[in-house]
């Protein structure tokens, strides 16, 4: 198994509680539920990943507690980490005079929900593949996911908000039952954690040493106290001129001896820096490297990757399909079967680290693709999601809730309360690519990489796809003159007057007990050829036009910032039943009143792309995309559409 072909490190959440520590509050406590051993979704892991607690190595008990893992924004530290009936637990003290520290402290007593993310570095990683099952942390899971053979715990984290949207975090403060008056905190006078942390070092250590062999909790504040006058020690020696140092020496538990010769050492000149290269095992570097031969943009790789891998990449552009899967894999070579080539392939894709690096690539170029596409549907369309491939029936609420005037014997009447029903069911869509044996042979790394693309490509097509073909289709007569949301004639043109007569019509819908509607339109859609036309009523105060010659010109635009203006090439393209490049829209807000709904198989509304082996009858490594998704109208009142001139 090979090492480092993931992440270095991995960050995850749990819950957690501060308590205050003993009668005085001097220095707060924390525990916690650091990690329960099930599965976690970890960036940079393109599956579930789980932490073998057995290969979790606890090298010291004095672990580093920070805010959102800032190596400058010190909170205190643990004093006891272990692994407990299957869990990691940790307790500690929060123990740095800082304004993170502070803010930490005095919001969690005030019951500010922390969470705590924990950072460890990944020294060893396998894969389990779909279909297979696993026995981890007394747990049986089943693969696709990542299983952390052994890593280091290095430090703690509070984060305000983490993945796991489940966890919560408690205070607990002791109260004065006496005199209720003194647990109340002024919320104009904020108090300073400093004069909390750091009362008379002496007196506080004499008075504590006399109990502590009797007393836990004494024990505590003595072993506080001590680390008070340390750290006082090292912010001496510091003397505000050496904050890197200084922020090390607390945080890893550095004696005055060790801090004052590290001070000594640093004030000594420094010969130039060398920056070294990167490892060339780096997974990320190889990342690069395919984006790169599929034609990333730069300024986009810069943003996804530091420059020093950016650099150790741009040595590595142009190699071939069979280079690449050598340097990944670690292969002194394969054995290049031009009649077979496919075989060295097959092989490469046995080891751990080749899968795991060309689904990160995978992903990001199906996202790219994806993006490529027009999804102008997203700002007509409300977002839904449904949890099989089942029929659903959506209900809408309708009714009579006008309130009446209570009479003098105070009574409210009943309001009516009706439903509308709608349906909506999510199908399967997909496409299988194949790297082809011709592609292998010709050692096209390019083309290795753009088959992720063109299926993220495919994906958004489809939903563009059924999406505007269900609207231009008009199924069940969705827009028509009994349903009062559709308008024709040569008066119907994009224009002051067309836009007026369209939103009377809006206006006209009703409820079912024929009262107004209360909703006007929010959305302007328009086909590409009247965009221009769109936005010029949308952003002009004056208009000099209009549809009839005979009619005063107007001084001023009537609509001007009515609508948003969205427009769609889809609407005029004739390979679609119904299409016009004069008719237009006006929609409601889809999440208000939806005219149309695109439902995601459990909100997943992103494709996804699987390295399948493939078959007898095909040569090659063969990928499919599939992404689950259905489109259906639904409230004909949320829309108007209007057929421009005859």
């Amino acid at each position: 198994m090979k090492k480092n072909n993931f992440p270095q490190t991995i960050r995850f959440d749990c819950s957690l509680q501060i308590e205050a520590s003993g009668e005085d509050k001097a220095v707060p406590q924390f525990s916690m539920v650091a990690y329960t051993g099930g599965p976690m979704k970890i960036a940079g892991f393109s599956h579930p990943v789980v932490v073998d607690l057995e290969g979790l190595s606890i090298d010291r008990q004095n672990i580093p507690i920070r805010l959102d893992h800032n190596p400058k924004q010190g909170v205190g530290h643990t004093h006891r980490v272990a692994i407990e009936n299957g869990q990691l637990v940790a307790e500690g003290l929060i123990s740095r005079d800082t304004s993170w520290a502070q803010d930490v402290a005095q919001s969690g007593l005030r019951g500010f929900p922390w969470q705590a993310s924990i950072g460890a570095d990944i020294l060893e990683a396998e894969f389990v593949p779909t279909g297979r099952s696993i026995q981890v942390n007394g747990r049986t899971l089943k693969g696709p996911l990542y299983v952390i053979r052994r890593s280091i715990l290095k430090e703690i984290s509070f984060v305000d908000s983490g993945a796991d949207t489940h966890t919560t975090a408690q205070v607990a403060a002791q109260f004065d039952e006496e005199n209720p008056m003194k647990n109340e905190t002024p919320e104009k006078e904020p108090v300073d954690l400093r004069t909390q942390l750091a009362p008379e070092p002496a007196a506080a250590s004499e008075k504590i040493q006399a109990a502590a062999t009797a007393d836990p909790v004494l024990e505590i504040r003595q072993k506080a106290a001590d680390e008070i006058k340390r750290i006082q020690a090292i912010r001496t020696v510091c003397s505000d001129k050496f904050p890197d140092i200084e922020a090390k020496a607390i945080a890893e538990g550095w004696d005055l001896v060790k801090c004052e010769l590290e001070v000594l050492r640093s004030s000594r000149p420094k010969a130039p820096a060398v920056q070294a290269p990167r490892p060339p095992s780096d997974p990320k570097i190889f990342e690069a490297v395919a984006l790169m031969a599929a034609g990333v943009d730069e300024t986009r790789l810069r943003g996804m990757y530091e420059a020093p891998l950016l650099e150790a990449a741009e040595r590595l552009r142009g190699i071939g399909i069979q280079e690449y899967c050598e340097r990944i894999s670690g292969a002194g070579s394969f054995p290049r079967f031009r009649r077979d080539a496919s075989g060295w392939l097959q092989a490469a894709f046995s080891t751990t680290s080749l899968p795991g690096i060309l689904s990160n690539v995978a992903n990001k170029m199906l996202l790219e693709g994806y993006n490529y596409i027009e999804d102008a549907w997203r700002r007509i369309c409300k977002i839904a999601s449904v949890n099989d491939f089942k029929e659903h029936t959506r209900y809408r609420m309708t009714g009579s809730f006008t309130f009446q005037q209570v009479g003098a014997d105070g009574e409210l009447k009943h309001g009516k309360l009706e439903q509308m029903q709608y349906g909506q069911k999510a199908d399967t869509h997909g496409i299988m690519f194949a790297l082809t044996r011709q592609m292998i042979i010709n050692d096209d790394l390019g083309a290795f990489a753009d088959i992720p693309r063109s299926i993220g490509m495919g994906a958004a097509e489809a939903i563009a796809d059924a999406v505007w073909g269900r609207l231009l289709s008009n199924p069940g007569g969705f827009f028509s003159s009994g349903h009062k949301n559709y308008l024709e004639g040569a008066d119907t043109a994009l224009s002051v007057d067309g836009l007026t007569a369209a939103e009377i019509l809006f206006g006209q819908q009703t409820k079912p007990n024929g009262r107004p509607l209360g909703i006007g339109p929010r959305i302007l859609l328009v086909p590409i050829a009247l965009k221009v036309i769109a936005e010029q009523l949308m952003q002009s105060i004056n208009l000099n036009e209009t549809t009839t010659a005979n009619k005063p010109k107007p001084q001023a635009n009537p609509h001007v910032g009515k609508f948003e203006v969205v427009s769609s090439a889809y609407l005029s393209n004739p390979s679609f039943a119904g299409s016009s490049h004069k008719a237009w829209y006006l929609f409601a807000d889809p999440n208000r009143l939806p005219a149309l709904e695109v439902a995601f198989l459990n909100g997943v509304d992103r494709p996804t792309v699987e390295k399948t082996d493939a078959d007898f009858n095909t040569l090659g490594i063969q990928f499919r995309g599939y992404i689950d998704f259905g489109v259906r109208e639904q409230d004909f009142r949320g829309a108007v559409k209007i057929k421009g001139e005859a």
